[in-house]
């Protein structure tokens, strides 16, 4: 029987067929492997997808429009009144032909960019008359009043308008939002109304401004105070210029407004030295026209209203002391173009045509009735007896004076006082916000 054992020497010499080999890395695919990670599953139509939303949603934030106002050191005094009535009217500096940046003129087939504004006031006298302008314009406006002097009936033909947004809201609590521009006119600005809580009044004038300054600084928007003549006091210079620092009782009875508004125009100066906040100061002399309150015991509704009603008019004094009234839609001119510019101020506002009571009395006897019968009384406290805006700052600067003179804006007022007496509806609650008394 031939031996079973088997040499087999030649079988240890081959190896393991189930054993592990490393093949070398080939360069190339470092390289391809993200190429190919992304044309698979279509995930290259997926990053280009989520490229174009970005695209789309950066673009239709970027809402507000930043075009530097040209230095006016560089350019001729009609030129650079030009740009400033070019950006009052368009809310800033478009591209135009020929026009150094100007945007005098909008590329056919673009449309301007509005603006957010706040009005604070805005229901009131002047600041509805505003509000009308900036809405015209094509501005998104918002209107923050507390109703104490103003009315909804001031704005409510904005009701309904997607630019126009009204909140009741107090001044004097902080209040949060995102604008371009503010214009502060919330404060009580006749005697009647201010002297009613002078407390409360001078509160509004500093708290208040305080609080609109704040939002201001923390959202980048441009400010405007509308202060007063009042801070002029009792005037020993006639007329009076924005350099003169006024003859103020600071512990009178009007007090409460004058050094109110003093006080809002330091803290504006200050936020623009301190926390380059940009600030525009105005300070508005008489001012009247439709919406006014029919009795805020200031001399112009006092008169009218007294006529219509067949009363007494009612002079303080002598009727010597004198006065300037502006219509307000010279007024709300003033105040855009002033916003609307390149220039600080303060500036004077109103209409350098003056008249003594007596005067004004004539002019509304022969307005409404000839046989309007005029009473004389003891004049009341503090009252100044000489106002007259020197307006040539304004003239230069802003390209501004005002256009409409009394016995032409008078007849307007009149109007809307006899349907407010005598129409349908109630005369309601005041409507002014911000004009010298």
């Amino acid at each position: 029987m031939g031996s079973e054992l088997i040499y087999r020497g030649h079988d240890e010499a081959q190896p393991l067929s189930d054993s592990y080999s490393p093949k070398p890395p080939k360069p190339w695919l470092a390289v391809t492997r993200p190429i190919r990670y992304v044309l698979r599953e279509q995930r290259l139509v997926f990053v280009l997808v989520g490229i174009a939303i970005a695209t789309l949603v950066f673009t239709l934030s970027d809402r507000r429009p930043h075009y530097p106002i040209p230095n006016s050191h560089f350019l001729s005094e009609s030129t650079r009144l030009t740009h400033q009535v070019s950006y009052q009217s368009h809310g800033g500096f478009g591209f135009g032909p020929g026009s150094l940046g100007s945007g005098g003129k909008i590329p056919l087939g673009l449309k301007r960019k509005g603006l957010r504004i706040v009005v604070t006031g805005g229901a009131g006298f002047v600041g509805s008359h505003l509000v009308d302008r900036l809405i015209a314009r094509g501005d998104s406006v918002i209107v923050v009043d507390n109703f104490f002097t103003g009315r909804k009936e001031n704005v409510m033909h904005h009701f309904g308008n997607p630019n126009f947004e009204l909140i009741r809201h107090d001044v004097v609590e902080p209040l949060l939002l995102e604008v371009d521009q503010i214009y502060h006119l919330a404060c009580p600005a006749s005697p009647v109304h201010y002297k009613f809580n002078p407390v409360k009044t001078i509160i509004s004038n500093v708290v208040g401004t305080l609080n609109m300054l704040g939002l201001a600084k923390r959202v980048g928007a441009r400010f405007l105070l509308t202060s007063t003549s009042e801070v002029y006091g009792d005037p020993l210079q006639h007329p009076q210029v924005e350099t003169y620092w006024g003859n103020v009782n600071p512990i009178g009875v009007r007090s409460c407004y004058d050094e109110g508004k003093r006080t809002a125009e330091t803290l504006t100066m200050d936020y623009h030295r301190g926390a380059a906040v940009e600030v525009r100061i105005a300070r508005i002399f008489n001012t009247y026209g439709p919406r006014m309150c029919i009795d805020d015991g200031r001399v112009v509704s006092n008169f009218v209203a007294q006529a219509l009603r067949k009363e007494p008019l009612t002079v303080y004094g002598d009727g010597k002391q004198t006065r300037s009234f502006q219509y307000v839609s010279d007024l709300v001119e003033g105040l855009m173009r002033l916003m609307g510019g390149e220039h600080v101020g303060p500036f004077n506002l109103g209409n350098p045509g003056e008249f003594t009571m007596l005067e004004l009395a004539q002019v509304v006897q022969e307005t409404i009735d000839p046989n309007a019968r005029i009473e004389f009384r003891p004049n009341t406290e503090d009252d100044p007896h000489k106002r007259k805006p020197d307006i040539t700052r304004a003239k230069e600067l802003l390209g501004w004076e005002p256009k409409v003179s009394l016995r032409k804006g008078l007849p307007l007022m009149v109007s809307d006082f006899r349907q407010r007496i005598f129409g349908d509806h109630k005369e309601g609650g005041a409507s002014t916000t911000m004009s010298s008394d």
